[in-house]
């Protein structure tokens, strides 16, 4: 069984083919998809796609961009709102620098309360950081420093540097189908030598479509292409890389049930 770690699936993208959606991901070998959240105040919307799927879970959190409409959100606020049974994440949250939608003061307070969240429930925390290698090594070394918390930085393409501090501060590594795009062979690289049970998969559907799917509309079905270049470039069996990380997700996201082979 794959699991897609992050994928959209409130977005209007998706709005008339839901049950096709869960219906292929299913046929495909995927047995839990996680819809993550980018605004705290649409977590109603989530949670209705949530409750209708039995495999579907959500996260509740502000995505960078969003920030500036979300200013001021507490980490109480979103561990009240992770008592729901079927929100097992906070984020995404983080940084991005590439579009600057959000400003970036803005960014680093909710980046901060979104930590204190998953500090304080022991839930994983969904990063998005681009083009912010250094500043998200600094605010991860310092939230890391005053307790422990879990997360994964989720569809990396970021630099070395970032990625190997995040796994000596205990955090986990998600790939999407970036890692097929021909010009990733540096991330190809990277993905090769981290450790096999930091690593995970996702989607982010609908955007980036992996390998031969490329330019259409991406959806969870299609995380098993990703895993299987992982798997390739790792030097391992798609059997193999769909055990461990399988395995590590429901590590880390440990409120999502596992079936009873895996667990």
């Amino acid at each position: 069984m794959l699991i897609d770690s992050h994928c959209h699936l409130d977005f209007p993208d998706f709005a008339d083919d839901l049950d096709g959606i869960v219906a292929r991901a299913a046929a495909s070998g995927v047995g839990r998809m996680v819809t993550i959240s980018t605004r705290v105040r649409r977590l109603p919307e989530l949670l209705a796609i949530a409750e209708r799927f039995p495999n579907v879970y959500c996260s509740v959190g502000t995505h960078p961009h969003h920030v500036d409409e979300e200013d001021g959100i507490s980490a109480d606020e979103l561990v009240a709102l992770a008592q729901h049974p079927k929100v097992v994440a906070f984020g995404e949250a983080g940084l991005d620098y590439f579009y600057e939608h959000g400003a970036r003061d803005a960014q680093e307070r909710g980046f901060r309360e979104h930590i204190s969240a998953a500090r304080a429930t022991g839930l994983p925390l969904v990063i998005h950081t681009r083009e912010a290698d250094a500043d998200c090594g600094k605010i991860l070394a310092d939230e890391m420093g005053k307790g422990a918390f879990r997360a994964v930085l989720h569809c990396y393409t970021g630099g070395r540097d970032l990625a190997m501090q995040a796994i000596d501060l205990g955090l986990s590594i998600s790939f999407t189908g970036i890692l097929t795009f021909k010009k990733s062979q540096s991330l190809r690289d990277l993905a090769a030598e981290l450790p096999a049970d930091r690593v995970m998969v996702e989607t982010d559907a609908p955007y980036l479509a992996p390998g031969k799917y490329r330019g259409k509309r991406n959806e969870p079905a299609y995380v098993v292409e990703t895993a299987k270049v992982l798997a390739e470039i790792r030097g391992v069996t798609l059997d193999e890389i769909t055990r461990q990380t399988t395995e590590n997700f429901f590590r880390l996201f440990g409120k999502v049930p596992a079936p009873t082979a895996t667990a």
